[in-house]
C-alpha cells in the first residue's frame, strides 16, 4: 500500500509540491471517501487555509511543509476556501479544483481529430461562469507534455499553484480558475516528458499580449458587441467580387504617420481609424491591405515572424480598438485585408517553437521544418491539429474582427519542397517529387473552410513561380484562391520603366508579355513594400533621367498600371512619389506634399482610383480576355501603345494610349472601333498632376479613315512620357 501522509500518499504529495504530478485533479480539490469528503489544496504561501461551508469553518491540516493542506469533512453542496498568508493577510478562494471539465466530449473528439472549425472559442483563455462563479478557462494542446500549469502574477508565477487537467483523447489541458478577470496577465508553464521545465510560453490561441518587449498573452473579453458596418458587409461579396474594382492601398501601420512631438511614437488603432480611413476614402483606395497585425517580437520582421496569430498586435492599442479601425474603414466604403502568415513562425522561446517538448507545431527533420531564409520554423502541415489551428485562424479574423480578406503570404514557399535549399538539403515527397503536399492540402482546405463559411471573402496569394491554377477553384485542381499578385508584369514593368527612354526600344516586350498569361490567373497588380526596400530605391527612385523625366515617368507608369487589365496594389508612399526607401521606424515623407509635383503624383492617383471605379469598362473583365485588346503593341521604335479596355456593354470601351518617350509626337493616329467624339478622360501630363500639359483640347474626333483594323481612326497628339485615356461620347 502506498504509504500515506496525513490524508495523501506521500508519492501524490511529493509529486503535486514538486509540481510533477501528471493529474492533479486526481490528488486536488474534493473527493468522495464515503458520505465524506477529503479536500486538499496547494497553498505555498499560506500559513493557514481553511475550508468554509454551510456548516461552518473547517481547518485544513498542512500535510506537506511546502503548502499541501487537506481536510476530511461531509460531503458538502458547495465550498470556498479561506486562506491566511504569512503576511497576515485573509482572502476568500473558489477551489479551482471543485469545478468538472468544462470541454465537451464532442469538442474534445473534434479537437482530436483537427476538425474543429472554431478551435478559438475552445482552446486559450475564456470567461466564463461556471455554477454560477465568474472565472476563465484556460486549455492549451500539449499533448506529449508531464504536466502544463497556468501562471501569471494571480499565483505568483508559480507552476505549482494551478496545473491544469488533461484530456487524454485530444492532448489539452484544461482548467477553469474562478476570480480571475478580463486583463489578466498569463503564460503556460510546460514541463516535458523527462521532467525537463520549458521556457515559459504564451498561449498559441491568446487574444492579446502584453507589449513588446514582454511577451506574456492577456486575457480579452471577446463575447460578442454590436458592429455599425452591416451596410458594408451586406455588400461585401459584391465589393470583393472580380468583376468590382479593387484598387488596394498596402499599409504598415507603425509606419504610415508618426507623431514626431510626441517621441516619434507610432499612430494608434484609434487615431488610424479616422486619419487613414479619412486619407484613403479621399484617395478613392477600394481596400487597404495591412501588413500582418499578429502579434511578433521582432518589429523590423514587419509581422511576418507572428507568435501571436490570434492577437492583434498591442504596439498600437486592444482588440477593441483594432475592431474600431476595421469597423471605422467600413462605414467609410473601404474594406480590410490582413496579411496572413501561414508559412512559418519564429523560434522565440515563448511561442511555438518546441512547444510541449517536441516538435508540435513544426517538423522534426530541419530538412522540412526550417526555413532557411528566415532561419525560422515551417509548420507541419502533415499535422491535423496543426492544419487546424491554421485554417481556424482564417475564420478567426473574418468572423472577430470582420476581416475582409486573407493575402497568404510567400506562398511558393510552401508549396515547394526544395524552395531556397540545395540538393542533399531537402526530402522529396512520397511520389519522390519536390512538391510539398501536405502544404498544398492545406491551402485547397483553407480556401474551401473560407469560402464556404464567408462566400464574400477574398483571399489573395503571394506566389511568384508558374504554379498552375492558384486562383482557380479546388474542384478544378486549383489551390482556391480567390486571387494571386502577378510578380511577373511587376518585374516586367518596373524593368522597362526603369530604363532610360532612349533604350525602351530594345525593352518593348516588357509591357506586352504579360498579356500572354494574363488571364491564366485572377491577377492582382502590386507594386508593394518589396518594392520599397533593401537597396532596391523607391519606386520613384527607380525613375530615369533629370527630375522632370522623372516624376512623368512615374506618373506615365501609374496610367499604364490602372489602364491594364489585373487588380491594383499601392505600398504606402508610392501615391505621392515618396523618394526614400520605405524605412519601418519612422513616418512616410509627408512633407513632400508641400513640393507641387509630389502633390500632382497624389492627385493623380486619386483620380486614376476614380476613374477606375467609375469607368465599368476599366474593371469588369480585369480578369477576362474579353476586357482587353491591344490596338497596337507593335511600334517599338517610338515606343506607344494603344489599347482598348471593355466592359459588359459591347459599345462601354474606353482607348489608352502611352507614348514613353520625353518627345511630342503630333498627328499620332490610332485605330478605333467605333465613331464619334473621343473625350480625353485622363492625361498623365495634365498641369494639375505637374505635368507640361500637353493635350488634346479635350479630346478628337474620329476619321472615317482605317487603322490598325478599324474602320475608323482618331488623329491624336501624343504628350511625353504620358498615358492618355480616351472615350466615345454617348
Amino acid at each position: 500500500m502506498p504509504k500515506t501522509v496525513g490524508l495523501v500518499t506521500q508519492g501524490d504529495a511529493a509529486a503535486i509540491i514538486a509540481g510533477r504530478h501528471g493529474d492533479p485533479f486526481a490528488v486536488l480539490g474534493p473527493h468522495r471517501t464515503g458520505r465524506d469528503a477529503i479536500i486538499r489544496t496547494i497553498q505555498p504561501q499560506a500559513r493557514r487555509v481553511s475550508v468554509l461551508t454551510a456548516a461552518g469553518e473547517v481547518e485544513m491540516e498542512r500535510v506537506h511543509a511546502d503548502g499541501l493542506f487537506a481536510a476530511r469533512l461531509p460531503w458538502p453542496s458547495g465550498y470556498r476556501l479561506v486562506v491566511e498568508e504569512h503576511d497576515g493577510q485573509v482572502f476568500e478562494i473558489d477551489d479551482p479544483y471543485r469545478f468538472p471539465p468544462q470541454l465537451g466530449d464532442l469538442d474534445v473528439h473534434l479537437l482530436s481529430e483537427g476538425k474543429h472549425l472554431r478551435t478559438f472559442e475552445k482552446l486559450g483563455a475564456h470567461l466564463r461562469r461556471v455554477e454560477g462563479v465568474e472565472g476563465v478557462h484556460f486549455a492549451v494542446w500539449a499533448p506529449n507534455a508531464d504536466r502544463v500549469s497556468v501562471v501569471g502574477d494571480f499565483n505568483g508565477w508559480d507552476g505549482r499553484r494551478h496545473p491544469m487537467r488533461l484530456r487524454h483523447h485530444a492532448g489539452v489541458w484544461e482548467i477553469f480558475i474562478p476570480g480571475l478577470a478580463h486583463a489578466t496577465v498569463y503564460k503556460f508553464e510546460i514541463l516535458a516528458k523527462g521532467g525537463m521545465l520549458l521556457p515559459l510560453k504564451a498561449d498559441p490561441y491568446g487574444h492579446w499580449a502584453e507589449v513588446p518587449p514582454k511577451t506574456a498573452s492577456v486575457v480579452w473579453d471577446m463575447a460578442e458587441r454590436p458592429w455599425r458596418d452591416s451596410d458594408w458587409m451586406a455588400a461585401q461579396a459584391a465589393r470583393n467580387d472580380r468583376h468590382s474594382p479593387v484598387s488596394i492601398y498596402e499599409v504598415h501601420l507603425g509606419s504610415w504617420r508618426r507623431v514626431p512631438e510626441d517621441g516619434n511614437r507610432s499612430l494608434g488603432y484609434l487615431e488610424l481609424a479616422e486619419q487613414l480611413a479619412d486619407y484613403v476614402a479621399d484617395m478613392g483606395f477600394t481596400h487597404v491591405e495591412f501588413l500582418p497585425v499578429h502579434e511578433h517580437p521582432f518589429g523590423g520582421s514587419w509581422g511576418y515572424q507572428p507568435v501571436g496569430l490570434f492577437a492583434p498586435t498591442s504596439r498600437y492599442g486592444t482588440p477593441e480598438e483594432f475592431r474600431a479601425l476595421v469597423e471605422r474603414l467600413h462605414q467609410r466604403g473601404i474594406g480590410v485585408i490582413i496579411d496572413w502568415v501561414a508559412g512559418h513562425f519564429p523560434n522565440d522561446p515563448h511561442g511555438l517553437h518546441y512547444f510541449d517538448g517536441t516538435h508540435l507545431y513544426e517538423h522534426e527533420d530541419p530538412r522540412l521544418g526550417i526555413h532557411k531564409d528566415w532561419n525560422t520554423q515551417i509548420y507541419n502541415y502533415g499535422r491535423n491539429e496543426v492544419m487546424n489551428y491554421l485554417y481556424a485562424n482564417a475564420l478567426y479574423w473574418l468572423e472577430q474582427y470582420h476581416v475582409d480578406g486573407l493575402r497568404v503570404d510567400a506562398v511558393a514557399s510552401m508549396l515547394y519542397l526544395d524552395y531556397s535549399r540545395q540538393p542533399g538539403e531537402w526530402v522529396p515527397n512520397r511520389l519522390g517529387g519536390n512538391e510539398n503536399l501536405e502544404a498544398i492540402a492545406f491551402l485547397r482546405r483553407m480556401n474551401e473552410v473560407v469560402y464556404g463559411e464567408h462566400p464574400g471573402a477574398m483571399t489573395i496569394a503571394e506566389e511568384s513561380t508558374a504554379w498552375p491554377a492558384v486562383s482557380r477553384p479546388v474542384h478544378l485542381g486549383g489551390l482556391g484562391f480567390g486571387y494571386k499578385w502577378n510578380m511577373g508584369w511587376m518585374h516586367d514593368t518596373l524593368h522597362y520603366f526603369g530604363k532610360d527612354p532612349i533604350h525602351r526600344r530594345y525593352h518593348h516586350d516588357d509591357l506586352t508579355f504579360a498579356q500572354l498569361y494574363a488571364y491564366h490567373e485572377n491577377f492582382v497588380l502590386p507594386l508593394s513594400h518589396d518594392e520599397v526596400v533593401h537597396g532596391k530605391a523607391s519606386i520613384m527612385g527607380r525613375m530615369p533621367g533629370d527630375p522632370w523625366q522623372r516624376f512623368a515617368n512615374l506618373r506615365a507608369y501609374y496610367g499604364f498600371m490602372w489602364t491594364q487589365p489585373g487588380k491594383k496594389l499601392l505600398f504606402m508612399g508610392c501615391e505621392f512619389a515618396q523618394e526614400k526607401e520605405w524605412n519601418e521606424d519612422a513616418s512616410l515623407d509627408w512633407h513632400l506634399l508641400g513640393d507641387g509635383r509630389h502633390e500632382g503624383v497624389r492627385r493623380l492617383v486619386r483620380d486614376l482610383n476614380r476613374l477606375y471605379r467609375t469607368e465599368t469598362a476599366l474593371h469588369q473583365y480585369d480578369n477576362d480576355q474579353r476586357g482587353f485588346a491591344w490596338i497596337d503593341c507593335t511600334d517599338r521604335d517610338n515606343s506607344v501603345f494603344s489599347w482598348l479596355r471593355m466592359g459588359f456593354d459591347p459599345h462601354d470601351f474606353v482607348v489608352v494610349v502611352g507614348s514613353y518617350t520625353p518627345l511630342v509626337r503630333n498627328d499620332y493616329r490610332i485605330g478605333v472601333p467605333e465613331p464619334g467624339y473621343y473625350r480625353e478622360l485622363l492625361n498623365t501630363d495634365s498641369e494639375w498632376y505637374g505635368g507640361a500639359n500637353i493635350h488634346n483640347n479635350g479630346g478628337v474626333h474620329a476619321e472615317q479613315v482605317a487603322c490598325h483594323g478599324h474602320s475608323w481612326s482618331i488623329r491624336l497628339t501624343l504628350p511625353p512620357l504620358a498615358t492618355c485615356v480616351f472615350k466615345r461620347d454617348g
